[in-house]
């Protein structure tokens, strides 16, 4: 009887070490933490969606068998991780959408006029 709880115990304890370890990669991959392995914010948005969907799967195939404390860490952690997700694709919509109209902007602006150089007004008076 001893050994099963344990072994219960122990299961419970390696899924929430499982359910973090896709969260830390997906805080890493959104650029929200430092990858310990280079010491740098590192973003990869495709990656960090990978790492979400591998816990919504893990969340689909073990409903029904997750203990309550199981079940509220990972729909707590999902919940986390998916708005913060929606905030790093509103930032790159709205930093493409900056550059495309800088680049307008540009185009639009009319080409100026080649001033002419202090010594070249300096003389065009001298001659006056």
């Amino acid at each position: 009887m001893a050994d099963n709880r344990n072994n219960d115990q122990k299961n419970e304890f390696l899924f929430l070490q499982l359910i973090m370890t896709f969260e830390t990669a997906a805080w890493q991959q959104m650029g929200k933490i430092k990858n310990p392995m280079t010491d740098k914010i590192e973003r990869d948005l495709s990656q960090a969606q990978l790492s979400i969907d591998m816990l919504d799967m893990i969340k689909a195939k073990t409903a029904g068998n997750l203990t309550d404390n199981e079940k509220r860490v990972l729909d707590k952690t999902l919940a986390d991780l998916k708005l913060n997700f929606v905030d790093e694709l509103e930032k790159d919509r709205k930093e493409k959408e900056k550059k495309a109209q800088e680049a307008q902007k540009k185009e639009e602006k009319p080409a100026e006029e080649p001033k002419a150089s202090d010594k070249e007004k300096k003389e065009s008076s001298e001659k006056k």
